[in-house]
């Protein structure tokens, strides 16, 4: 297998469980242990999680569906993972400073809003593009789903980042994906929508 390989994307259902534990690390837990709960959860309650206890609120998650995310595969190997589904579920997302939904957005809007909150991916598969993919993937899945629109708060850098500080997404892959700056409450994180 090599970063030629052509990628396909599946949803994360209990029966690819066992590839997200792969893909995430069984000791690690993707980025900090975080088994992709933090979008979830308010900080403190996440902060009183131990990496045990994510993982198993996180199995449970995708265990009672629907699928938290997409998984993308070369051959048979998970290499890349983004969080996908209802903006609502998203504690952290819709209190956070930077992603909070818009003053004018109704309760009627969010029902109908998504939102991208992260993205792993595999080592020796990074700067391969699957963010791209994955995020392409995740329009199709949530306009399937009856999304009208999709949230992201990414990260905007003028400088090559560090591994896990564009694991909320790059702003230059959701402009090519037809996302705009709907607000930018600091300098680095624009929220950024497209209408599906």
């Amino acid at each position: 297998m090599t970063n030629n390989d052509p990628v396909h994307i599946q949803l994360a259902t209990p029966a690819r469980w066992a590839d997200l534990v792969d893909l995430f690390g069984p000791e690690r837990g993707a980025s900090g242990g975080c088994w992709c709960m933090w979008p979830f959860l308010r900080g403190k309650d996440w902060n009183a999680m131990t990496r045990e206890e994510r993982r198993d609120a996180f199995q449970q998650k995708v265990d009672a569906g629907p699928a938290p995310g997409l998984l993308a595969y070369r051959g048979g190997l998970a290499v890349g993972w983004m969080a996908l589904g209802p903006r609502g579920q998203y504690q952290r997302f819709q209190l956070g400073k930077n992603s909070q939904p818009l003053a004018e957005d109704g309760e009627e809007a969010m029902e109908t809003t998504y939102a991208v909150t992260c993205f792993y991916i595999r080592k020796g598969h990074r700067g391969t593009g699957l963010m791209s993919l994955l995020l392409e993937a995740g329009i199709t899945h949530a306009r399937s789903q009856g999304a009208r629109q999709l949230d992201a708060c990414p990260m905007e850098t003028d400088k090559p980042l560090q591994w896990g500080e564009g694991f909320v997404g790059i702003v230059d892959v959701f402009q090519r994906a037809g996302f705009i700056e709907v607000a930018r409450r600091s300098p680095k994180r624009p929220l950024m929508r497209k209408t599906l």
